[in-house]
């Protein structure tokens, strides 16, 4: 019988992914419908009582393989995005979370200050289970995405010890709160240094184990697979609650070295992260009790609306301060905290001990209000995460720049205040070092490999730009985007201009150094006032071109249009289908596939694309 329920659950949970990516929705949405399906409270094809004592081990297991694989891929450059904000939101942001849900629990439902902060320090972690599959089918800024990812594997490794110490300590009474703080550090000091060790074994097994060439790739997958197990029973078996500590050092200590066989490693781990997701996701929902939740009534849905509504923005505003993220940034981070697999699987776990020490009605409220937090979370933010980056407008196509010098430096840097996506690709580390002091996002990566381009998302970028002074470099790089990787828009510096033919015979758009800087010269000569204001655009002006697609717009002169623009922005510059460029009159009217080029202030261009150019 229980093989049959766990072949049932893989099966629905592989079925909810294969769903999850045809209809680009994050799978942790239909990983929990089908676990409520199948549970007690429906079809009651699983239960409690079907795992046993099993069900604690495999659920530990499983999530030590996924915090293992979230550390792998938290690498450094991705903690350089933003470090400040990140560092905020995983000690002063969670401490706030767990006293503001320790506050909002004993509140609104009049129960112990003990039990307030053992709800509280559940509900910190979000966790790659939810975080990942997000990420998987949004597309944001990588500064945002780095906190994201961040806050999912620290915020998930400090719950699930915090919640064990707050046990002990306040509710079990086996000390004080000096106890309190040895304890907690304690637990993390071994869970960390375990998960170092494994991690400095692993990578000496594999550097220096003088693997087959034939089977190394799968010798290196079954040490990895190894190494995970006995970072989490070894980390285990000195204190409980460890384990998650000493897997997501593991992963993060190996993802951050050389490690021999590397990307069939990241292929291994995301496989299996993929099927240990799905059956504890499945599980652990089958296991909501809606009876518990239920009995919360109308205090329940408070506590939602603090956590959701005031907690959490009040955190990412506080941890946000004085980075470079956009007001619609802040929105959606504070919109997208979704809860996992450590509140589900560590209230499962307390809410019995709390039965064990004679107080059921606490061991209930426990469990209603942390499954409640989780269904409401998954449901409304990770299932609605997609419409969310949608209606704030934070999932911009990447535009990627190889050439790290003073061009493409200061090209990104413009890009980067018009909202743009963008990733710095050049082998010089001191370059890339700039690059990241001026918080652009860059790495170090030769961009004539198409390995490192495939790595920089050059499949999905909108745009890539060569700024190299070799045109040789330049005329690969562009080769390379557009006959590997099918990217729509290639543009080029040029340094020799008997060198532009080559680069046109591409269909890239070249951009011959000399005549750029003859053009800027003339500028500055003859059109002074309009040189020194385009050269502070993204401070105080902007220009912006855009295909009008408005349907309603379409047939209208642009006197009629008036009323459409903001104040402060003009129509400067009219472009037709057959590719004829005027200076518009009030009698002109759009066309379908016209491109319409507004220049004015910031604010009120920005109005006027949104307007013309509506996102679908």
């Amino acid at each position: 019988m229980l093989v049959a329920t766990v072949a049932l659950v893989l099966a629905l949970g592989v079925a909810s992914r294969v769903l999850a990516d045809r209809l680009q929705i994050p799978s942790v949405l239909f990983l929990i419908f089908a676990g409520i399906a199948i549970g007690p409270e429906l079809l009651g094809l699983v239960s409690r009582e079907t795992f046993g004592g099993g069900l604690s081990a495999m659920v530990g297991v499983s999530v030590a393989i996924i915090l293992f694989e979230g550390g792998y891929h938290l690498q450094l450059e991705k903690l350089r995005e933003s470090p400040t904000a990140l560092a905020r939101l995983v000690t002063v942001g969670a401490a706030i979370t767990w006293l503001g849900t320790a506050a909002a629990v004993v509140v609104f439902l009049e129960t112990s200050l003990e039990v307030g902060l053992l709800v509280g320090a559940l509900l910190i972690a979000t966790g790659p289970t939810v975080i990942g599959p997000i990420l998987q089918v949004v597309t944001v800024r990588d500064h945002v995405a780095s906190v994201l990812e961040g806050e999912g594997v620290i915020n998930d490794v400090t719950a699930a010890i915090l919640v064990v110490v707050v046990f002990e300590v306040l509710i079990a009474d086996n000390g004080n709160s000096l106890s309190f703080l040895v304890n907690f550090f304690g637990r993390l000091f071994i869970g960390l240094g375990i998960g170092a060790l494994v991690a400095g074994i692993v990578w000496f097994a594999l550097s220096r184990g003088n693997l087959a060439p034939k089977t190394g790739s799968l010798h290196a997958r079954l040490i990895v697979l190894a190494g995970i197990v006995v970072a989490y029973g070894g980390a285990e078996t000195i204190a409980s609650e460890t384990g998650i500590a000493a897997a997501a050092m593991a992963g993060f200590a190996l993802g951050n070295v050389d490690l021999p066989h590397h990307e069939e490693v990241i292929d291994f781990l995301d496989d299996l992260s993929v099927v240990v997701l799905s059956f504890i996701f499945v599980a652990l929902a089958a296991l909501i009790d809606f009876e518990d939740i239920f009995t919360l009534g109308l205090a329940g849905l408070a506590i939602v609306a603090a956590i959701t509504l005031v907690l959490r923005p009040a955190v990412i505003y506080l941890s946000t301060t004085d980075e470079r993220f956009t007001r619609n940034e802040r929105l959606f981070l504070s919109a997208v905290g979704p809860r996992g697999i450590i509140p589900a699987s560590v209230a499962t776990l307390f809410a019995v001990e709390l039965q064990a020490l004679g107080r059921p009605q606490e061991a209930q409220l426990l469990a209603g209000t942390v499954f409640l937090i989780i269904f409401a979370t998954v449901v409304l933010q990770a299932g609605l995460a997609r419409q969310i980056a949608n209606t704030l407008e934070v999932s911009p196509m990447r535009i990627i720049i190889v050439g790290g010098g003073r061009v493409g430096l200061s090209l990104a840097a413009r890009l980067e205040q018009d909202g743009e996506n963008v990733l710095l690709i050049d082998s010089d580390p001191d370059a890339v070092e700039k690059a990241r002091e001026r918080g652009l996002r860059a790495v170090e990566g030769d961009g004539t490999d198409a390995d490192v381009l495939e790595r920089a998302g050059a499949s999905e970028a909108k745009t890539v730009i060569a700024t190299t002074p070799d045109d040789d470099v330049n005329l690969l790089v562009c080769q390379l985007a557009k006959t590997g990787f099918d990217v729509e828009k290639v543009a080029s510096r040029v340094n020799q201009p008997d060198n532009v033919g080559a680069f046109e015979s591409l269909d890239v758009r070249a951009i011959d150094l000399s005549m750029a800087t003859a053009w800027s010269l003339e500028n500055v000569l003859e059109r002074p006032s309009l040189s020194s204001w385009m050269n502070e655009l993204g401070r105080t002006g902007d220009v912006q071109e855009i295909e009008v697609t408005a349907a309603d717009l379409v047939g209208k002169t642009i006197a009629e249009l008036n009323a459409d623009i903001p104040d402060g922005c003009i129509v400067g510059l009219l472009t037709h289908r057959d590719g004829t460029t005027e200076v518009p009159t009030g009698n002109h009217e759009l066309r379908s596939g016209d491109r319409v080029t507004f220049l004015g202030q910031t604010d009120a261009v920005d109005g006027a694309v949104k307007r013309f150019h509506p996102h679908d």
